[in-house]
Protein backbone atom coordinates (compact mmCIF):
# COMPACT_ATOMS: atom_id res chain seq x y z
CA UNK A 1 0.00 0.00 0.00
CA UNK A 2 0.98 3.78 -0.20
CA UNK A 3 0.63 6.20 2.40
CA UNK A 4 -0.21 10.20 1.74
CA UNK A 5 0.50 12.80 3.87
CA UNK A 6 -2.09 15.24 3.00
CA UNK A 7 -0.91 19.16 4.88
CA UNK A 8 -3.36 21.12 4.32
CA UNK A 9 -4.42 25.22 5.89
CA UNK A 10 -6.15 23.86 9.01
CA UNK A 11 -5.62 20.22 9.36
CA UNK A 12 -3.10 17.32 8.44
CA UNK A 13 -4.22 13.95 7.38
CA UNK A 14 -2.64 10.32 6.65
CA UNK A 15 -4.58 8.13 4.25
CA UNK A 16 -3.17 4.39 3.30
CA UNK A 17 -4.13 3.35 -0.08
CA UNK A 18 -4.38 -0.09 -1.68
CA UNK A 19 -3.62 -1.06 -4.96
CA UNK A 20 -7.34 -0.73 -5.97
CA UNK A 21 -7.31 2.80 -4.92
CA UNK A 22 -9.25 2.04 -2.05
CA UNK A 23 -8.66 3.93 1.16
CA UNK A 24 -7.74 1.23 3.82
CA UNK A 25 -7.32 4.30 6.77
CA UNK A 26 -7.56 7.84 7.12
CA UNK A 27 -7.21 9.70 10.06
CA UNK A 28 -7.26 13.56 10.02
CA UNK A 29 -6.38 16.15 13.13
CA UNK A 30 -7.17 20.04 13.08
CA UNK A 31 -4.66 22.55 14.26
CA UNK A 32 -5.14 26.08 15.02
CA UNK A 33 -3.98 29.43 13.01
CA UNK A 34 -3.26 32.39 14.88
CA UNK A 35 -4.17 36.64 14.03
CA UNK A 36 -1.63 38.15 15.77
CA UNK A 37 -2.18 41.53 13.57
CA UNK A 38 -5.05 42.51 11.13
CA UNK A 39 -3.89 40.92 7.99
CA UNK A 40 -1.07 38.50 9.81
CA UNK A 41 -1.67 34.59 9.63
CA UNK A 42 0.86 32.18 11.15
CA UNK A 43 1.14 28.75 12.02
CA UNK A 44 2.93 27.04 15.19
CA UNK A 45 5.06 24.40 12.34
CA UNK A 46 5.54 22.55 15.98
CA UNK A 47 2.29 22.02 15.95
CA UNK A 48 1.37 20.66 12.27
CA UNK A 49 4.43 18.38 12.91
CA UNK A 50 2.51 17.11 16.13
CA UNK A 51 -0.65 16.43 14.47
CA UNK A 52 0.86 15.13 11.18
CA UNK A 53 2.71 12.71 13.30
CA UNK A 54 -0.33 11.32 15.07
CA UNK A 55 -2.22 10.74 11.92
CA UNK A 56 0.55 8.63 10.46
CA UNK A 57 0.82 7.17 13.55
CA UNK A 58 -3.06 6.14 13.42
CA UNK A 59 -2.66 4.81 10.55
CA UNK A 60 -0.09 2.44 10.63
CA UNK A 61 -1.36 1.58 13.86
CA UNK A 62 -4.42 0.68 11.48
CA UNK A 63 -3.00 -1.31 8.59
CA UNK A 64 0.65 -1.98 9.61
CA UNK A 65 3.75 -1.39 8.29
CA UNK A 66 4.54 -4.55 6.71
CA UNK A 67 3.23 -3.63 3.30
CA UNK A 68 3.81 0.01 2.86
CA UNK A 69 5.65 0.10 -0.15
CA UNK A 70 5.96 3.91 0.02
CA UNK A 71 5.04 7.30 1.39
CA UNK A 72 4.20 10.37 -0.96
CA UNK A 73 3.65 14.20 1.00
CA UNK A 74 1.32 16.93 -0.29
CA UNK A 75 1.48 20.15 1.27
CA UNK A 76 -0.53 23.71 2.11
CA UNK A 77 2.36 25.56 -0.67
CA UNK A 78 3.69 29.06 -0.26
CA UNK A 79 3.64 28.51 3.57
CA UNK A 80 7.30 29.18 5.09
CA UNK A 81 8.90 27.54 8.16
CA UNK A 82 12.41 28.08 9.72
CA UNK A 83 14.05 25.97 11.90
CA UNK A 84 17.23 25.30 13.91
CA UNK A 85 19.51 22.79 11.70
CA UNK A 86 20.81 20.77 15.18
CA UNK A 87 17.66 20.60 17.11
CA UNK A 88 14.91 20.85 14.30
CA UNK A 89 13.18 23.44 16.69
CA UNK A 90 11.26 26.07 14.96
CA UNK A 91 12.98 29.72 15.23
CA UNK A 92 9.70 31.64 14.39
CA UNK A 93 6.22 31.27 13.59
CA UNK A 94 5.75 30.14 10.57
CA UNK A 95 4.11 32.52 7.64
CA UNK A 96 1.04 31.50 6.09
CA UNK A 97 0.28 31.20 2.88
CA UNK A 98 -2.81 33.50 3.03
CA UNK A 99 -0.74 36.14 5.15
CA UNK A 100 -0.74 39.69 4.00
CA UNK A 101 2.23 41.35 6.01
CA UNK A 102 4.72 41.53 3.00
CA UNK A 103 2.66 43.76 0.83
CA UNK A 104 4.29 47.00 1.53
CA UNK A 105 7.58 45.19 0.29
CA UNK A 106 5.85 43.87 -2.31
CA UNK A 107 4.52 47.49 -3.51
CA UNK A 108 8.26 48.83 -2.94
CA UNK A 109 9.59 45.90 -5.34
CA UNK A 110 6.71 47.01 -7.74
CA UNK A 111 7.72 50.84 -7.57
CA UNK A 112 11.50 49.61 -8.11
CA UNK A 113 10.52 48.38 -11.72
CA UNK A 114 11.62 44.78 -10.68
CA UNK A 115 8.53 42.64 -11.55
CA UNK A 116 8.72 42.09 -14.60
CA UNK A 117 11.93 39.75 -14.67
CA UNK A 118 10.62 38.77 -11.68
CA UNK A 119 7.39 37.28 -13.51
CA UNK A 120 9.57 36.13 -16.38
CA UNK A 121 12.00 34.11 -14.25
CA UNK A 122 9.34 32.67 -11.85
CA UNK A 123 6.17 32.73 -13.79
CA UNK A 124 4.73 34.72 -10.50
CA UNK A 125 3.52 37.97 -9.72
CA UNK A 126 4.83 40.21 -6.61
CA UNK A 127 2.16 39.18 -4.40
CA UNK A 128 2.15 38.73 -0.60
CA UNK A 129 0.64 35.01 -1.09
CA UNK A 130 4.16 33.90 -2.40
CA UNK A 131 7.61 32.67 -0.12
CA UNK A 132 9.94 35.06 -1.16
CA UNK A 133 9.09 38.10 0.75
CA UNK A 134 8.20 35.85 3.81
CA UNK A 135 11.38 35.23 4.20
CA UNK A 136 12.97 38.28 3.46
CA UNK A 137 10.77 39.27 6.57
CA UNK A 138 11.85 36.70 8.50
CA UNK A 139 15.45 37.50 8.05
CA UNK A 140 14.72 41.22 8.73
CA UNK A 141 12.43 40.93 11.68
CA UNK A 142 13.86 37.70 13.79
CA UNK A 143 17.03 38.93 15.47
CA UNK A 144 20.39 36.77 14.27
CA UNK A 145 18.45 34.80 11.94
CA UNK A 146 20.27 36.35 8.93
CA UNK A 147 23.75 35.26 10.26
CA UNK A 148 22.39 32.03 11.61
CA UNK A 149 21.02 31.40 8.18
CA UNK A 150 24.35 31.88 6.37
CA UNK A 151 26.73 30.07 8.52
CA UNK A 152 23.73 26.76 7.54
CA UNK A 153 22.26 26.52 11.27
CA UNK A 154 19.15 28.08 10.23
CA UNK A 155 16.97 26.57 7.51
CA UNK A 156 13.69 27.75 5.44
CA UNK A 157 11.16 25.81 3.83
CA UNK A 158 8.17 25.40 2.65
CA UNK A 159 6.09 22.64 5.00
CA UNK A 160 7.23 20.00 3.12
CA UNK A 161 10.48 20.56 3.65
CA UNK A 162 10.28 20.73 7.36
CA UNK A 163 8.16 17.48 7.43
CA UNK A 164 11.10 15.90 5.35
CA UNK A 165 13.39 17.28 7.72
CA UNK A 166 11.51 15.67 11.14
CA UNK A 167 10.44 11.93 9.24
CA UNK A 168 14.30 11.73 8.41
CA UNK A 169 15.67 12.66 11.82
CA UNK A 170 17.11 15.64 10.45
CA UNK A 171 19.29 13.48 7.57
CA UNK A 172 17.10 15.53 4.51
CA UNK A 173 16.80 18.88 3.58
CA UNK A 174 14.91 18.98 0.07
CA UNK A 175 11.88 20.58 -1.51
CA UNK A 176 10.63 19.53 -4.96
CA UNK A 177 10.20 21.42 -7.74
CA UNK A 178 6.87 22.14 -7.73
CA UNK A 179 6.86 23.60 -3.91
CA UNK A 180 10.23 25.54 -5.14
CA UNK A 181 7.99 27.05 -7.95
CA UNK A 182 6.00 28.98 -5.42
CA UNK A 183 8.76 30.47 -3.47
CA UNK A 184 9.85 33.43 -6.40
CA UNK A 185 13.34 31.93 -5.70
CA UNK A 186 13.77 29.64 -8.46
CA UNK A 187 14.06 29.72 -12.06
CA UNK A 188 11.32 27.91 -14.02
CA UNK A 189 13.66 27.29 -17.17
CA UNK A 190 16.48 25.43 -15.02
CA UNK A 191 14.17 24.25 -11.85
CA UNK A 192 17.22 25.69 -9.63
CA UNK A 193 17.86 28.46 -7.12
CA UNK A 194 18.29 31.78 -8.77
CA UNK A 195 21.46 33.85 -8.03
CA UNK A 196 19.83 37.00 -9.04
CA UNK A 197 16.28 36.60 -6.80
CA UNK A 198 18.11 34.88 -3.82
CA UNK A 199 20.09 38.27 -4.05
CA UNK A 200 16.94 40.67 -4.64
CA UNK A 201 14.81 38.83 -1.77
CA UNK A 202 17.98 38.83 0.48
CA UNK A 203 17.60 34.81 1.05
CA UNK A 204 21.00 32.65 1.78
CA UNK A 205 21.16 29.99 -0.50
CA UNK A 206 22.81 28.08 2.73
CA UNK A 207 19.53 27.90 4.23
CA UNK A 208 17.64 26.45 0.73
CA UNK A 209 16.49 23.16 0.41
CA UNK A 210 17.85 20.73 -2.12
CA UNK A 211 15.43 21.00 -4.83
CA UNK A 212 14.41 17.68 -5.92
CA UNK A 213 12.35 16.21 -9.45
CA UNK A 214 8.59 15.40 -7.46
CA UNK A 215 9.39 11.63 -7.87
CA UNK A 216 12.54 12.01 -5.92
CA UNK A 217 14.62 9.79 -3.52
CA UNK A 218 13.53 12.28 -0.42
CA UNK A 219 14.94 9.66 2.36
CA UNK A 220 13.16 7.06 4.58
CA UNK A 221 11.26 6.98 7.93
CA UNK A 222 10.92 4.45 10.48
CA UNK A 223 7.32 3.17 10.21
CA UNK A 224 7.18 0.51 13.54
CA UNK A 225 10.76 -0.16 13.51
CA UNK A 226 11.01 -0.38 9.49
CA UNK A 227 12.51 1.81 7.14
CA UNK A 228 9.93 3.50 4.39
CA UNK A 229 11.18 5.21 1.56
CA UNK A 230 9.95 8.77 0.73
CA UNK A 231 8.94 8.95 -2.83
CA UNK A 232 6.76 11.63 -3.82
CA UNK A 233 6.51 14.94 -2.83
CA UNK A 234 3.47 17.52 -4.68
CA UNK A 235 2.30 20.98 -3.90
CA UNK A 236 -1.64 20.36 -2.93
CA UNK A 237 -3.04 21.79 -6.43
CA UNK A 238 -0.43 19.86 -8.75
CA UNK A 239 -0.87 16.86 -6.39
CA UNK A 240 -4.58 17.31 -7.77
CA UNK A 241 -3.88 18.05 -10.89
CA UNK A 242 -1.90 14.75 -11.31
CA UNK A 243 -4.47 12.90 -9.18
CA UNK A 244 -7.32 14.24 -11.81
CA UNK A 245 -4.66 12.52 -14.45
CA UNK A 246 -4.17 15.68 -16.68
CA UNK A 247 -1.52 13.83 -18.10
CA UNK A 248 -2.06 15.61 -21.62
CA UNK A 249 -1.34 19.20 -22.50
CA UNK A 250 -4.94 21.36 -22.31
CA UNK A 251 -6.19 19.26 -20.01
CA UNK A 252 -7.40 21.55 -16.64
CA UNK A 253 -8.56 20.53 -12.97
CA UNK A 254 -10.34 23.12 -10.51
CA UNK A 255 -10.30 22.57 -6.60
CA UNK A 256 -13.44 24.16 -5.01
CA UNK A 257 -12.89 24.70 -1.66
CA UNK A 258 -12.40 28.40 0.33
CA UNK A 259 -10.94 29.73 -3.17
CA UNK A 260 -10.87 27.78 -6.42
CA UNK A 261 -7.40 26.71 -8.01
CA UNK A 262 -7.66 26.21 -11.49
CA UNK A 263 -4.61 24.64 -13.12
CA UNK A 264 -4.20 23.77 -16.61
CA UNK A 265 -1.01 21.35 -17.93
CA UNK A 266 0.59 23.20 -20.81
CA UNK A 267 3.03 20.60 -21.60
CA UNK A 268 7.01 20.90 -21.82
CA UNK A 269 7.38 24.00 -23.02
CA UNK A 270 7.74 27.06 -20.79
CA UNK A 271 4.40 29.57 -20.90
CA UNK A 272 4.84 33.04 -21.50
CA UNK A 273 1.58 33.40 -19.01
CA UNK A 274 -1.26 35.85 -19.78
CA UNK A 275 -2.55 38.83 -17.88
CA UNK A 276 -3.76 38.16 -14.79
CA UNK A 277 -2.59 34.39 -14.68
CA UNK A 278 0.46 32.75 -13.29
CA UNK A 279 3.02 30.33 -14.75
CA UNK A 280 3.91 27.46 -12.41
CA UNK A 281 5.53 23.41 -12.78
CA UNK A 282 3.29 20.68 -12.62
CA UNK A 283 5.37 18.67 -11.93
CA UNK A 284 9.24 16.97 -12.82
CA UNK A 285 9.63 13.48 -12.83
CA UNK A 286 13.22 11.87 -12.70
CA UNK A 287 14.80 11.28 -15.70
CA UNK A 288 12.22 13.04 -17.55
CA UNK A 289 11.49 16.81 -18.82
CA UNK A 290 9.06 19.19 -16.78
CA UNK A 291 5.65 19.52 -17.54
CA UNK A 292 4.29 23.34 -17.10
CA UNK A 293 1.02 24.74 -16.27
CA UNK A 294 -0.86 27.76 -16.35
CA UNK A 295 -2.58 28.86 -12.98
CA UNK A 296 -5.15 30.65 -11.66
CA UNK A 297 -6.70 31.44 -8.20
CA UNK A 298 -10.18 32.44 -7.48
CA UNK A 299 -9.73 33.76 -3.27
CA UNK A 300 -13.57 33.64 -2.59
CA UNK A 301 -15.81 31.11 -3.32
CA UNK A 302 -16.70 28.50 -1.09
CA UNK A 303 -16.21 31.18 1.92
CA UNK A 304 -19.28 33.56 0.12
CA UNK A 305 -21.52 30.68 0.88
CA UNK A 306 -20.17 30.28 4.20
CA UNK A 307 -20.47 33.89 4.96
CA UNK A 308 -23.95 34.13 3.77
CA UNK A 309 -24.34 30.98 6.37
CA UNK A 310 -22.27 32.99 9.33
CA UNK A 311 -22.38 36.76 8.61
CA UNK A 312 -26.06 36.99 7.18
CA UNK A 313 -27.77 33.76 8.64
CA UNK A 314 -29.62 33.18 5.86
CA UNK A 315 -28.87 29.54 5.96
CA UNK A 316 -28.44 27.03 8.79
CA UNK A 317 -25.85 25.11 6.83
CA UNK A 318 -23.73 25.17 3.51
CA UNK A 319 -25.11 21.92 2.43
CA UNK A 320 -28.67 23.76 2.03
CA UNK A 321 -27.73 26.24 -0.66
CA UNK A 322 -28.70 23.98 -3.16
CA UNK A 323 -31.60 23.25 -2.62
CA UNK A 324 -32.71 26.80 -1.86
CA UNK A 325 -31.02 27.99 -5.16
CA UNK A 326 -33.15 25.71 -6.62
CA UNK A 327 -36.32 27.00 -5.48
CA UNK A 328 -35.87 29.63 -8.15
CA UNK A 329 -34.99 29.46 -11.70
CA UNK A 330 -32.76 32.39 -11.94
CA UNK A 331 -31.15 35.12 -9.39
CA UNK A 332 -33.83 37.47 -10.30
CA UNK A 333 -31.16 39.71 -11.72
CA UNK A 334 -29.29 39.86 -8.90
CA UNK A 335 -25.47 39.47 -9.26
CA UNK A 336 -22.93 39.06 -6.11
CA UNK A 337 -18.86 39.90 -6.68
CA UNK A 338 -17.23 37.82 -3.70
CA UNK A 339 -14.60 40.40 -3.25
CA UNK A 340 -14.03 40.08 0.49
CA UNK A 341 -10.50 40.23 0.43
CA UNK A 342 -9.97 41.45 -3.42
CA UNK A 343 -9.96 39.83 -6.65
CA UNK A 344 -7.98 37.16 -7.48
CA UNK A 345 -6.88 36.31 -10.93
CA UNK A 346 -7.27 37.10 -13.54
CA UNK A 347 -7.88 41.03 -11.46
CA UNK A 348 -5.37 40.60 -9.04
CA UNK A 349 -7.15 43.63 -7.30
CA UNK A 350 -6.26 43.73 -3.61
CA UNK A 351 -8.48 46.87 -2.66
CA UNK A 352 -11.78 45.69 -4.44
CA UNK A 353 -14.47 44.72 -2.02
CA UNK A 354 -17.38 42.60 -2.43
CA UNK A 355 -20.66 44.08 -4.18
CA UNK A 356 -24.65 42.62 -4.68
CA UNK A 357 -26.44 44.58 -7.13
CA UNK A 358 -29.95 44.26 -8.85
CA UNK A 359 -31.71 43.85 -5.72
CA UNK A 360 -35.46 44.79 -6.19
CA UNK A 361 -38.78 44.18 -3.32
CA UNK A 362 -38.82 41.02 -4.69
CA UNK A 363 -35.22 39.50 -4.28
CA UNK A 364 -35.51 37.13 -1.65
CA UNK A 365 -32.39 34.43 -0.15
CA UNK A 366 -32.66 31.90 -2.51
CA UNK A 367 -32.07 34.64 -5.31
CA UNK A 368 -28.98 35.78 -3.08
CA UNK A 369 -27.50 31.99 -2.69
CA UNK A 370 -28.19 31.53 -6.27
CA UNK A 371 -26.13 34.66 -6.97
CA UNK A 372 -23.61 33.29 -5.19
CA UNK A 373 -23.21 30.07 -6.56
CA UNK A 374 -23.12 31.83 -9.96
CA UNK A 375 -20.72 33.93 -8.90
CA UNK A 376 -18.25 30.74 -7.89
CA UNK A 377 -18.88 29.68 -11.29
CA UNK A 378 -18.50 33.05 -12.96
CA UNK A 379 -14.94 33.93 -10.91
CA UNK A 380 -14.00 29.99 -12.47
CA UNK A 381 -14.83 30.87 -15.80
CA UNK A 382 -13.01 33.79 -16.00
CA UNK A 383 -10.03 32.09 -15.87
CA UNK A 384 -10.66 29.68 -17.99
CA UNK A 385 -11.29 32.61 -20.53
CA UNK A 386 -7.97 34.00 -19.52
CA UNK A 387 -6.28 30.61 -20.53
CA UNK A 388 -7.33 30.33 -23.93
CA UNK A 389 -10.08 27.74 -22.97
CA UNK A 390 -10.46 24.54 -22.57
CA UNK A 391 -12.41 21.39 -24.06
CA UNK A 392 -13.37 19.86 -20.44
CA UNK A 393 -12.79 20.53 -17.02
CA UNK A 394 -12.14 17.85 -14.35
CA UNK A 395 -13.61 19.22 -10.79
CA UNK A 396 -12.73 18.33 -7.17
CA UNK A 397 -12.70 20.19 -4.13
CA UNK A 398 -15.47 19.89 -1.25
CA UNK A 399 -18.10 22.63 -2.94
CA UNK A 400 -17.83 20.06 -6.07
CA UNK A 401 -20.29 17.85 -4.31
CA UNK A 402 -23.01 20.58 -4.95
CA UNK A 403 -24.70 19.55 -8.49
CA UNK A 404 -25.95 22.99 -9.56
CA UNK A 405 -23.05 24.39 -8.62
CA UNK A 406 -20.86 22.27 -10.72
CA UNK A 407 -24.53 22.66 -13.76
CA UNK A 408 -23.71 26.39 -13.71
CA UNK A 409 -20.12 26.03 -14.29
CA UNK A 410 -21.05 23.54 -17.11
CA UNK A 411 -23.40 26.11 -18.86
CA UNK A 412 -20.98 29.34 -18.10
CA UNK A 413 -18.06 27.67 -19.67
CA UNK A 414 -19.89 25.91 -22.41
CA UNK A 415 -18.12 22.32 -22.23
CA UNK A 416 -18.76 19.63 -19.69
CA UNK A 417 -17.53 19.36 -16.51
CA UNK A 418 -16.55 16.40 -15.02
CA UNK A 419 -16.83 15.24 -11.16
CA UNK A 420 -14.80 12.12 -10.10
CA UNK A 421 -16.24 9.68 -7.54
CA UNK A 422 -13.63 10.30 -5.04
CA UNK A 423 -13.10 13.64 -3.16
CA UNK A 424 -9.29 12.89 -2.22
CA UNK A 425 -7.79 13.63 -4.89
CA UNK A 426 -5.15 15.91 -3.39
CA UNK A 427 -3.69 12.70 -1.39
CA UNK A 428 -4.97 10.46 -4.13
CA UNK A 429 -2.26 12.36 -6.70
CA UNK A 430 0.70 12.27 -4.54
CA UNK A 431 0.47 8.66 -3.94
CA UNK A 432 -0.04 7.67 -7.47
CA UNK A 433 3.23 9.57 -8.29
CA UNK A 434 4.71 7.46 -4.85
CA UNK A 435 3.42 4.35 -6.17
CA UNK A 436 4.65 4.71 -9.96
CA UNK A 437 8.42 5.85 -7.96
CA UNK A 438 8.29 2.10 -6.71
CA UNK A 439 7.79 0.24 -9.96
CA UNK A 440 3.82 0.02 -8.46
CA UNK A 441 0.47 0.96 -10.15
CA UNK A 442 -2.69 2.29 -8.45
CA UNK A 443 -6.17 1.33 -10.14
CA UNK A 444 -7.73 4.58 -11.45
CA UNK A 445 -11.23 2.87 -12.31
CA UNK A 446 -12.49 4.19 -8.81
CA UNK A 447 -12.60 7.60 -10.62
CA UNK A 448 -15.45 7.34 -12.85
CA UNK A 449 -16.62 10.48 -13.29
CA UNK A 450 -20.06 12.32 -12.88
CA UNK A 451 -20.38 14.24 -16.16
CA UNK A 452 -22.38 17.67 -16.62
CA UNK A 453 -23.09 19.07 -20.08
CA UNK A 454 -24.08 22.58 -20.95
CA UNK A 455 -27.83 23.32 -21.14
CA UNK A 456 -27.40 27.20 -21.66
CA UNK A 457 -28.10 28.41 -25.30
CA UNK A 458 -25.30 30.48 -26.67
CA UNK A 459 -27.09 33.40 -26.68
CA UNK A 460 -28.24 32.94 -22.67
CA UNK A 461 -24.77 32.35 -22.14
CA UNK A 462 -23.38 35.27 -23.10
CA UNK A 463 -25.79 37.34 -21.65
CA UNK A 464 -25.21 35.85 -18.40
CA UNK A 465 -21.73 36.47 -18.99
CA UNK A 466 -22.19 40.12 -20.01
CA UNK A 467 -24.22 40.60 -16.61
CA UNK A 468 -21.93 39.40 -14.89
CA UNK A 469 -18.80 41.34 -16.12
CA UNK A 470 -21.00 44.93 -15.57
CA UNK A 471 -21.67 43.61 -11.87
CA UNK A 472 -17.06 42.90 -12.26
CA UNK A 473 -16.41 46.73 -13.59
CA UNK A 474 -18.85 48.17 -10.98
CA UNK A 475 -16.75 46.73 -8.18
CA UNK A 476 -14.12 47.31 -9.90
Amino acid sequence: MILALDEGTTSARTLAFAPDGRVLALSQEEFPQSYPQPGWVEHDAEEIWAAQKRTLDFVVGQVGAGSVAAIGITNQRETVVVWDAKTGRPLAPAIVWQCRRTSALCRQLRDEGVEPWVRERTGLLLDPYFSGTKMRWLLENIPGLREKARRGEARFGTVDSFLLWRLTGGRVHATDATNASRTQLMDLKTRQWDDELLSLFGVPRESLPLILPSDGDFGTTILAGREVPIRAVLGDQQAALYGQGCFSPQMAKNTYGTGCFLLKNVGENLPTPPDGLLATLAWEKSGQGPIYALEGAVFVAGAAVQWLRDGLGILESAGESEALARSVSDTGGVSFVPAFTGLGAPYWNPDVRGLICGLTRGTTRAHLVRAALEAIAHQSADLVEAMGGIARLRVDGGAANNDLLLQLQADFLGVPVERTATTELTAWGVARLAAEAVGLTIDAQQLAPTVFSPTLEASARQQARIAWHDAVQRAL
